[in-house]
């Protein structure tokens, strides 16, 4: 993509970044009502058996996943037009995610401007280690990784540790107002669920918001992975990164059919996201067909998706992703380029 064709492309998403207040409290309406109600449904239900229970759990994790979305479009303050508005929204809709508005916002910050710079690792992304890394890395670190990449670790027990630990802590070097925020987001979440156990029971409490949170968690966590970790992504060292090519193509189009498209708040158009933070969630398909150059981004479906689960270690030589199951093969690749037999 040449410099003009960058120019032109941010062009054309622009007049989509502009929030509509009437459609952003119609969201939260469309959002908050029926995940509270399938909630009370999943409650009532657990007097029959917790197989019926999982019903509206399942679909309200959807409509979590939903409100993760609008606490992530304020955390860009793409939401409202009132910053303010953004941080008092952002801030109770983290209390339900278990996210604090002020240390995610700033994390997914620095994943937005490093996102695909491979000297710029590490905040708010996904571990990933290029072929030579690995190949050089010690076997303790190799197993740490694998363990790591590891699809029941990273979908099933990610949940658990991303939303219930890392996030109940602040950051090295958070200053005061984040460092509030977290704690007045740990306080509002303990008082949230206190107030659930006493009137519901624990047990009860356990068993409904543990499936919604687990099947949420495990959706988002997956969510991101596929968007990112995709067979021809993008990855640049520091002097070749561009940050409109690593929206572009190193976002990928989750093309997915219209009730969890629904559901995940239009997230699966994540290259214009990653192009244009500041277009609130339900402007972003407008935007992808308003721009004639993002119809040719990376598209994957829900069945091409699922080869992403293999994809463990980025080749900085033919530029994609490989599985474990390829690294013996470009290491007696690349030794034998490296030793070439004098004529």
């Amino acid at each position: 993509m040449s410099l003009q064709n960058t120019k032109n492309l941010k062009k054309q998403v622009a007049p989509f970044e502009k929030s509509t207040t009437k459609e952003s409290v119609w969201q939260i309406f469309n959002t908050l009502v029926p995940f509270i109600i399938l909630w009370y449904l999943a409650y009532i239900s657990l007097s029959v058996s917790y197989w019926v229970t999982l019903v509206p759990a399942v679909i309200a994790a959807g409509f979590l996943t939903r409100i993760f979305i609008i606490f992530h479009d304020c955390t860009h303050h793409s939401f409202f037009k009132n910053r303010r508005a953004n941080r008092i929204v952002g801030t109770f809709m983290g209390v339900l995610t278990l996210f604090p508005f002020d240390q995610w916002g700033h994390e997914h910050a620095v994943h937005h401007a490093t996102s695909g710079n491979l000297d710029k690792r590490g905040t708010g992304d996904i571990w990933t280690l290029t072929v030579n890394e690995y190949l050089a890395a010690p076997l303790r670190l190799r197993l740490a990784y694998r363990f790591y990449r590891n699809p029941f670790v990273m979908f099933g027990l990610g949940p658990i540790y991303v939303f219930l630990l890392k996030n109940r802590f602040n950051r090295k070097g958070a200053r005061k107002k984040e460092r509030r925020n977290t704690y007045l987001t740990n306080i509002l979440i303990v008082a949230l669920a206190g107030l659930l156990c006493w009137a519901l029971g624990w047990q009860s409490f356990l068993l409904v918001q543990g499936s919604i949170f687990l099947i949420s968690g495990s959706v988002g966590i997956w969510l991101f992975y596929v968007q990112h970790t995709f067979e021809d992504s993008y990855f640049e060292e520091d002097k070749e990164w561009e940050y409109v090519l690593a929206a572009v193509e190193g976002s990928s189009f989750y093309k997915l059919p219209k009730l969890m498209q629904f559901l995940t708040g239009n997230i699966g158009f994540h290259h214009v996201h990653h192009l244009s933070p500041r277009v609130p969630n339900y402007k972003l398909e407008k935007a992808h067909n308003n721009a004639l150059p993002l119809k040719n981004v990376p598209t994957i479906s829900l069945a091409t998706s699922l080869r992403s689960i293999r994809f463990r270690l980025w080749d900085e030589q033919n530029k994609n992703f490989v599985g474990f199951k390829d690294v013996k093969y470009l290491a007696k690749k690349s030794a034998s380029v490296q030793v070439k037999p004098e004529l």
